[in-house]
């Protein structure tokens, strides 16, 4: 059995207990077991610490819940045991390694989270990896549990129709949109001068200036605040030209004028760590003159008129027109990243898309304006609205996607539930005496 020592706070939140009489101070023991896997007293307040500093809502029966829910956990991974279930090392350090990124970033630096936790960064990627891997392989069993559930037309109407009606989602404001875009052009002589000031700045690198305080100076990246530092990604997450510039330096090396999608970089490695690298750049784009941009603007005017004339769709327009290359071929429709919907809710737009679309109507164009597109460059757009949903409450006739999701999470969890119930059975299962009057029943917390 593991028995490291946990993070610092675990002992923070043995003292949170809601139970307010003096009771023996106990850093860790085992309290539950299923099949060959123990539950550690400090796996429960450690989960009840994080509720805690969530700030959500704390029931007097949440360590039930917490308790219940490793019940549960150690279930599947006594099933995955079985079923010989593994996961790949690599995808396990990505996760570990992102999650671990997240944690410095919140805590300001590696030294600062290391002497929160009072343990070493090597013990802290321990404790995160062996959490992650269980929590893969239990998806994973998930996944296969309940891979054969379905949802009939049928079964959405009756989930629907069987909820409270105050516990039907309400739907915000959501509205979709098309759009056109147009490049300014810019001259082999802006291109030019922007090769020279990035030589000038790998220059001054080399010459022992600090890249990073160079990126926050000159770097039209959203990175540059952060010092060009971009995080460990793979090759398979960066544009190709990028990473492949990226992959050939080593640690501390700058790489010559790179031209990616995003526009053109010089770009210094950090570190490498297997399939996976941190680097950090310098991006900078040609500056279009006055004229290029006129040019751009009266390439959309004129769509707009066309349009609005009615001799000419605008899904054609954006088809046959439209300089983005992701959306022009779907007419334009702007697909929300968040949830792979073509809808969005206002608070999700970009502020100056927000701003042109507000008082829009169903079915009108916005004016010609500038803005930038998904890699940060300088475009101009036209935007067409083709629907607006005003708020209301979940109906099967505008939101059936939602509630057919509801239905189809409702039907896993029942499916889940009677899985536990069934595996229980046949399950070795030891629960500590603190814990024994505990409802022993599946709770929905246990999918988090």
């Amino acid at each position: 059995m593991n028995m490291k020592k946990r993070f610092a706070y675990i002992l923070l939140g043995a003292l949170l207990s809601l139970n307010t009489v003096a009771q023996p101070l106990v850093i860790d023991r085992v309290i539950g077991v299923v099949g060959d896997f123990h539950i550690l007293q400090s796996d429960i307040e450690q989960d009840y610490l994080q509720l805690k500093m969530s700030g959500r809502y704390v029931s007097p029966e949440i360590r039930c819940e917490i308790y219940n829910s490793f019940i549960e956990r150690k279930l599947l991974m006594t099933q995955a045991k079985i079923d010989s279930v593994e996961v790949s090392p690599d995808m396990v350090e990505m996760q570990m390694e992102s999650r671990l990124e997240y944690f410095i970033d919140q805590f300001g630096s590696e030294e600062e989270m290391e002497d929160y936790f009072s343990k070493s960064i090597f013990d802290i990627k321990d404790d995160l990896r062996e959490a992650i891997q269980e929590q893969m392989i239990t998806d994973d069993v998930r996944r296969t549990i309940v891979a054969d559930v379905s949802t009939t037309p049928s079964d959405v109407k009756s989930f629907y129709r069987s909820l409270d009606p105050d516990s039907i989602p309400y739907i915000n404001t959501e509205v979709e949109l098309a759009q056109i875009l147009a490049y300014p052009q810019y001259s082999e002589e802006a291109v030019y001068e922007l090769k020279e000031r990035l030589l000038e700045l790998r220059k001054r690198v080399q010459e022992g200036e600090d890249f990073g305080t160079l990126a926050i100076l000159y770097s039209e990246a959203p990175e540059a605040a952060r010092r060009g530092e971009i995080g460990f990604m793979m090759r398979s997450q960066l544009d190709k030209a990028y990473a492949d510039a990226a992959w050939s330096l080593k640690p501390g090396q700058v790489s010559k004028i790179v031209e990616s999608s995003f526009g053109f970089h010089i770009i210094q490695m950090i570190e490498r760590r297997g399939d996976r690298a941190n680097t950090r750049h310098i991006l900078m784009n040609p500056k279009a003159d006055a004229n290029a941009k006129q040019k751009a603007i009266h390439k959309l005017d004129s769509l707009k008129a066309v349009v609005e004339a009615d001799s000419l769709s605008f899904d054609w327009a954006a088809k046959r027109y439209s300089e983005d290359v992701q959306t022009s071929v779907n007419g334009g429709l702007l697909i929300n990243p968040q949830t792979q919907a073509s809808t969005f809710e206002l608070d999700q737009l970009p502020t100056k898309d927000y701003y042109m679309i507000r008082n829009m109507a169903v079915e009108d164009l916005s004016e010609t304006y500038e803005s930038t597109d998904h890699n940060h460059k300088l475009c101009y757009k036209l935007l067409y609205l083709k629907t607006r949903t005003e708020p209301h409450r979940a109906n099967l006739k505008q939101d059936y996607m939602l509630l057919q999701d509801m239905a189809l999470m409702y039907k896993n969890n029942e499916v889940l539930k009677a899985w536990y119930e069934e595996k229980k059975k046949s399950t070795y299962i030891r629960r500590d005496l603190t814990f024994d009057n505990c409802e022993d029943s599946v709770q929905q917390t246990s999918q988090r």
